[in-house]
């Protein structure tokens, strides 16, 4: 089945999708979700989705701006814009780039079967043929990919797909080796570097809204959902604590 990620600020527009779209009848899964750009780009190496449902206007990154991203990092995926109407215009910029179609909201049940059924067809005629890749990345690659997360963790658009490319690993090979050689997973690590400076700048009563950015993450409502599970704490409790 095609994997299915929801990108929309908006939790009711996400919960329509999955509940009133038949996702089984076009072959594809909801496999994830995010709230804006910026937690989609640190969570989608995880989730690897096929096609992206992807809102116009989100906070700290929008839709356009995650589509050119998308494009060059991830030139497999497929893209479903989803916009206001007197925002279509504005959506058009994303011509180019690699989008299916534009779907305007409120979505249409009908509307967006419809658009799943035409992207299956083309999706099952271009399917590739997967080979197992084979690589030989020395026993001290991942320790220079550990120093490299710790002096770029701050750097917003860093994930697995990035850092792979940075070192000439496919992501599938990173996400694989770094875990066996470094014995956490990449995204684990990634977020213990961003929650470690985190707490500092907790500690010294700086504003949270200045911490999500110094550590990579802009959206703070993604930041203070890692905080918390990270230090089983909200970021205004642990304001000041030593």
């Amino acid at each position: 089945m095609y994997r299915v990620m929801l990108i929309d600020d908006e939790p009711s527009i996400r919960n329509l999708l999955k509940a009133t779209i038949n996702w089984e009848e076009v072959g594809m899964e909801v496999v994830g979700e995010a709230g804006s750009g910026i937690e989609a780009i640190n969570i989608i190496d995880d989730i690897n989705p096929d096609i992206a449902f992807v809102d116009i206007f989100m906070p700290f990154m929008n839709g356009i701006e995650f589509a050119e991203f998308a494009s060059r990092r991830y030139p497999k995926l497929t893209m479903i814009i989803m916009t206001a109407f007197d925002e279509f215009e504005y959506a058009r910029k994303c011509i180019g780039l690699p989008v299916f179609d534009y779907l305007l909201k409120p979505v249409v049940r009908n509307e967006v079967m419809q658009t799943l059924s035409r992207l299956k067809t083309k999706l099952d005629e271009t399917k590739p043929v997967f080979v197992e890749e084979v690589m030989e990345a020395e026993s001290n690659s991942m320790d220079q990919v550990r120093k490299y997360l710790q002096e770029h963790y701050m750097d917003s658009t860093l994930n697995l797909t990035s850092v792979a490319q940075e070192f000439g690993f496919s992501a599938s090979y990173l996400s694989r080796k770094f875990k066996q050689e470094i014995g956490k997973g990449f995204l684990e690590y990634l977020n213990e570097c961003r929650m470690e400076r985190a707490i500092k700048m907790a500690q010294a009563n700086v504003k949270m809204f200045q911490t999500s950015v110094a550590v990579g993450i802009p959206d703070p409502n993604y930041f203070g959902r890692c905080f918390k599970k990270y230090t089983g704490m909200s970021y205004s409790d642990y304001i000041g604590k030593k």
